[in-house]
């Protein structure tokens, strides 16, 4: 009896000894891997302990503390979210250093689930006080109102099936599936509708089939995109497993990134061609070059992160991935130099814009039309038709000579007469060649110069200054040859002749021979006459048709 006693005296004393023997052996909360271990374990069907799980709450009583750890599991097993133990720290101090300031805290899914995640209290870690808030709100979302109504209208006999998947779970994924059918084909009218709005807000146009095709391209897969968003919202609603689950969602999310990388990419297509049809109405063609060159910059971009998204839904550290690809990018910087200073040179060239497409250049000693602006080279077409590939790293250094921006083209030259010409007829010819500079149609009549400056050594030297209004070299070729016509027939009126380097030797008196000197009219009345003869043909002259560019 006193044995008996004894034993009824001390046994909560063993059964309690028990359970805290018991929690030192399975309860772990010392880091963040110990507690999600201590968490899922006490939570499995071969081994379901949930007053233990319950430990990783903090500050609530155990029947509530329960209630939040299951949901915690429940709605991670909703979303599909499977917690690889072995990625997890197991640093008693670990820190997250992500921000301003470190703390310590750990979260289990940062990109699908930031709400929950675990911190330090003491020398325990547990979920953390926004996690226990939220939680409920979290579940509520993940698993609606009309879980509990569905799980009590369905029959006995729904709950039955087959590989852990109820007849129930399969109905209502075939109902699922018709209704995003359905939806898909609502949202893309919708999306297309809304697109050609926000495309004729921004162009002020309706009449653009190419941009109407590729808003419908790029309506497609918006419309996917929002179908695939309501399966990620309600799928979890019907509660298959947690490896149903995860493949699903990993789909999901696959073909969900893919997608935005096709809208994108359409998006792009669309954007480059509304800013191609702008770059058309302006001035500047060196704009029309930097579409192709912005198109292939952005489609590259969206690609690259397109792909380090993909690599971040099947787990890979991209942190790591990206810290490899800077160091090696910073080598293979350094191994090719002139590839990035050509670059470099490429940027300031649309920056500063010293030449626009189409504009005649002297660049060093390239002399030439440019054609084309690339990444790496710009592309000028010389006179005879062939092609110089300057390095962008090198043309945005030099000295540019750009009579593509010149206001009108000068011209000047020297018409060199005879030393025997009389005063009266080189001041006619002077006023001569003014007044057909007035007159002509392709030059500047309130900028010219025709003076006689000097004496050269065979001539008498008559500057001819002026100004071509169009910026063509074909057009300013026939505006010098009409000018060199006209002048020409002007002296010929007038019996001036033009002079070239010889030796004149003059003998005053040769037996029975006349004097070889040009006789010259230097009447008043007849010199007026010549001149107004000459204008009054110019003026009637049809000038000869434009040449092409040589």
């Amino acid at each position: 009896m006193k044995k008996l006693l004894c034993i009824l005296l001390f046994l909560p004393s063993i059964i309690m000894a028990q359970d805290i023997a018991s929690d030192s052996v399975f309860v772990d909360l010392s880091n963040p891997r110990a507690t999600l271990n201590t968490h899922l374990n006490f939570l499995q069907d071969d081994n379901y302990q949930p007053k233990k799980s319950a430990k990783t709450i903090r500050g609530l009583e155990q029947k509530k503390a329960v209630r939040k750890a299951i949901k915690i599991k429940q709605v991670l097993d909703g979303k599909g979210l499977y917690i690889d133990l072995n990625s997890i720290p197991t640093d008693e101090d670990y820190k997250d250093s992500v921000g301003i300031n470190a703390y310590s805290k750990y979260i289990i899914f940062p990109n699908r689930l930031p709400e929950i995640y675990l911190e330090k209290k003491g020398n325990n870690w547990y979920y953390s006080e926004e996690t226990v808030l939220k939680i409920d709100a979290i579940y509520n979302n993940v698993f609606p109102w009309y879980i509990n109504w569905l799980q009590e209208i369905v029959p006995e006999y729904g709950h039955k099936g087959f590989f852990g998947i109820e007849i129930w779970q399969l109905v209502a994924l075939l109902i699922l599936l018709s209704l995003v059918i359905l939806l898909y084909y609502f949202f893309r009218k919708i999306a297309f509708w809304l697109l050609k709005k926000i495309q004729h807000y921004i162009t002020k146009s309706n009449a653009d089939l190419e941009v109407d095709k590729v808003l419908k391209k790029l309506a497609h897969p918006i419309s996917l995109l929002l179908s695939i968003n309501l399966i990620d919202v309600v799928f979890p609603s019907l509660q298959f497993t947690l490896e149903v689950n995860r493949w699903v969602f990993l789909g999901l999310s696959i073909v969900e990134t893919v997608f935005w990388i096709y809208v994108f990419l359409k998006l792009i297509k669309v954007v480059m061609k509304i800013y191609a049809e702008f770059t058309e109405n302006t001035h500047s063609r060196l704009d029309d070059q930097l579409v192709p060159i912005l198109n292939n910059f952005f489609t590259g971009l969206v690609l690259v992160l397109g792909f380090f998204r993909l690599l971040t839904i099947f787990g890979v550290d991209t942190t790591t991935l990206i810290a490899g690809a800077t160091i090696g990018g910073l080598a293979f910087a350094l191994a090719s130099q002139d590839t990035v200073k050509n670059l470099i040179g490429t940027i300031m060239i649309f920056l500063d814009k010293p030449f626009h497409i189409d504009d005649w250049i002297e660049a060093g000693e390239v002399v030439g039309t440019v054609e084309r602006v690339g990444f790496r080279s710009t592309r000028v077409r010389a006179a005879d038709t062939s092609i110089y590939q300057i390095p962008n790293s090198k043309l945005s250094e030099i000295v540019i000579n750009n009579k593509g921006l010149r206001l009108y083209r000068r011209y000047n030259t020297n018409l060199g007469l005879r030393y025997d010409t009389p005063p009266e007829l080189i001041e006619a010819f002077v006023n001569g060649v003014r007044q057909i500079i007035i007159e002509h149609p392709e030059t500047r009549s309130d900028s010219y110069n025709v003076e006689f400056t000097g004496f050269g050594d065979s001539a008498l030297l008559i500057m001819v200054n002026v100004y071509f209004k169009s910026l063509a070299w074909s057009e300013e070729q026939t505006s010098k040859h009409r000018l060199h016509i006209a002048i020409i027939k002007l002296a010929a009126a007038l019996g001036v002749e033009f002079a070239f380097p010889s030796t004149t030797v003059t003998i005053e008196q040769f037996p029975d021979k006349s004097n070889l000197s040009p006789k010259y009219n230097t009447s008043k009345e007849s010199i007026n006459a010549t001149i107004q003869n000459i204008l009054t043909e110019f003026k009637n002259d049809v000038p000869p048709e434009n040449t092409p560019e040589s």
